[in-house]
Parts: structure tokens; C-alpha cells; sequence
């Protein structure tokens, strides 16, 4: 499997594509017909470095924790900084604190 390129986070969409074009899936490095279904992945959200993968190898990539969305990346890194002592309590903890 080829090397991804490294990003926190990815956003990953269906590709439509009806031009007669073939790309190279960068997760797998194999030919990559633009009228097969695929999908369109972008590190971070930057769209100069978007590109057309498999969508059987983004799959690969994401049950093996390889390439996670947004919302994942955003809730792993809360819990983080939660655990780390980086962040108060919550918005619940301090509505449900007792006052003395």
C-alpha cells in the first residue's frame, strides 16, 4: 500500500466525474478509471491537495484508523485535552453543579 500523505483530519465525499480521465489511487497506487465509482479525499479540507482514491482502499484506511474525519478528529482531540486536564468542565457539569 503507498504511503498518505499526513493530515489531522480528512473530508472524503463521492466523486462524480464524467470526463474520460484515469487517475492514480494514492492510497494503493493502482489505475483509477474517473467513471468508476470512487470517492474524493481532501487533507485537512485543503482543496489544492484533494485527490481521487478507491473507495474500497479509503475503507481499508479508515477501519485501520488511518484517515480519520473532522467531527473524529475534533472529538478525539476534546477528549484529549479533557484528559490532559486542558479543559474545564463541561457546559452539563457547570449547569448541574450545586451551588453552596
Amino acid at each position: 500500500m503507498a504511503k498518505i500523505p499526513s493530515a489531522r483530519w480528512w473530508e472524503i465525499r463521492p466523486a462524480h466525474n464524467r470526463k474520460p480521465a484515469t487517475y492514480r489511487c494514492p492510497l494503493c497506487g493502482g489505475q483509477l478509471p474517473a467513471l468508476m465509482d470512487h470517492v474524493l479525499i481532501k487533507p485537512e479540507g485543503d482543496s489544492e491537495r484533494r485527490r481521487h482514491a478507491h473507495s474500497e482502499c479509503v475503507m481499508r484506511a479508515r477501519q485501520a484508523g488511518r484517515m480519520p474525519t473532522r467531527e473524529e478528529y475534533e472529538r478525539a482531540e476534546r477528549e484529549r485535552r479533557r484528559a490532559a486536564g486542558e479543559l474545564g468542565p463541561s457546559l452539563w457539569e457547570r449547569l448541574t453543579r450545586r451551588r453552596r
